[in-house]
Formats: C-alpha cells, sequence, structure tokens
C-alpha cells in the first residue's frame, strides 16, 4: 500500500473505527469473504444503475453520467472479485443476505427530496465504511494477492463515497445534508456494532470495535 490504514482512516467522516484484529478474523476464511465481496459489488453496480433514473424534480447536472461510472467501477470490480473467487475455488451462491445494508436502508425516509437525499447518503455510507475496511484487510493480510487486491480498491471506495456525498450536498443544499449525514454516520455505527461476526466485508467485530469521539465534516 501506498499508505498506512491510520492514514486512510484519519482522512475518514466514520464515527468507528475497525481493529486489525476484525481484518485477521475475516481473512482465516478467504473464499467466504470474496463471495460477501462479488454480492457487495454486483448490489453496488445494480444500485447506482436504479438511481440513475432516479433523479430529484428537478433535473440535476451530471447525474446520469455519475451513475453510469459508478455502476462501471462497481461491475469491472465485480469482475475482479469474480476472478479471484473462481481461481480459489469458490463461486457465488444464489442468495445472499446484509444485514447491514438493510438496516441502513431503513433509515431512508420516504417521499420528496427527503428519499433521495437518504438514498445517496446511505449509498456514501457503505462506500466510505468499505472504503475503510479495504484498507485494514489491505494491511493486515499476509496473502499478497488479496493485499494488493484491497490496496487497490480502497481509492476508489472513497472517490465513491466523495461523489454520493456531492450530489446529496447538490440535492437538499450542503447545511441539510452535512446536518442527515452527521446523523447517519452516528447510525451506521451503532448498526455496524451490532452485526454479527463472521467473513463478511460489514461483520460486526463484537468486542474489538471501538467507538472513537470523532465527529468530523467533509
Amino acid at each position: 500500500m501506498a499508505h498506512r490504514a491510520g492514514d486512510v482512516i484519519a482522512e475518514l467522516p466514520l464515527h468507528s473505527q475497525t481493529p486489525p484484529e476484525w481484518a485477521a478474523a475475516v481473512l482465516a476464511d478467504p473464499v467466504q469473504l470474496l463471495i460477501d465481496h462479488a454480492f457487495l459489488e454486483k448490489k453496488a453496480a445494480n444500485n447506482a444503475l436504479e438511481l440513475m433514473t432516479r433523479w430529484p424534480g428537478d433535473w440535476v447536472e451530471g447525474w446520469v453520467e455519475t451513475m453510469t461510472a459508478v455502476a462501471r467501477d462497481e461491475a469491472a470490480h465485480l469482475a475482479q472479485v469474480t476472478r479471484l473467487l473462481m481461481k480459489r475455488g469458490g463461486r457465488m451462491a444464489r442468495i445472499h443476505k446484509n444485514p447491514y445494508a438493510n438496516e441502513l436502508r431503513t433509515l431512508v425516509r420516504k417521499g420528496g427530496t427527503g428519499e433521495v437525499l437518504d438514498r445517496l447518503l446511505v449509498s456514501a455510507l457503505i462506500e466510505v465504511r468499505s472504503c475503510e475496511r479495504f484498507a485494514v484487510l489491505a494491511e493486515v493480510s499476509r496473502d499478497a494477492e488479496l493485499a494488493k487486491f484491497y490496496g487497490a480498491l480502497y481509492a476508489s471506495e472513497m472517490g465513491h463515497y466523495k461523489v454520493f456525498l456531492r450530489l446529496a450536498r447538490k440535492v437538499a443544499g450542503r447545511a441539510a445534508a452535512d446536518t442527515r449525514w452527521q446523523e447517519m454516520l452516528a447510525a451506521e455505527a451503532h448498526i455496524l456494532a451490532r452485526q454479527d461476526a463472521g467473513p463478511r466485508i460489514h461483520s460486526g467485530a463484537v468486542g474489538i470495535l471501538h467507538e472513537v469521539s470523532r465527529y468530523r465534516h467533509e
């Protein structure tokens, strides 16, 4: 990695940090971790494609182009993950559950600009947490191939989270978007802490996930 995980995490607005012990635990079952990761990339691409035609009431310049670019990136990541997965003798299952993302979606208010804003912020939350987790995985992994793979991904995820946050501010105004963003960051930390442990990108780390009193604005 060009930067240590701590340097990457220090740039992020998350309200909790993932300790290296989490990465060591999930990397013990790399095939299951890759299966989960593949589904995350698939869902991220689908989310961007769905948002592509869900612009707010007033047309937002660059919306379609942005969502198309994000979907293209996520599809490329999916191809990379599935290559690694099949190389290691694994394959995607037919069904995948993501309780972390499902709980985040319960934060979305229904109807009007609030719904669009919240969907953008949930997308940003997933991307920024993924960025942090990839940075930790890259630093902890003793598998050179996986370390290189995760190290290459965190910068892309950081870019995506910033894209979604910029669009949220464009849709709702910076003050309203930032207030809601802080509310959702706090909720995300609690949601993540409640997740079961296991070989998943967004699994919990009961007993080793430490809350930090850091409330930063972008």
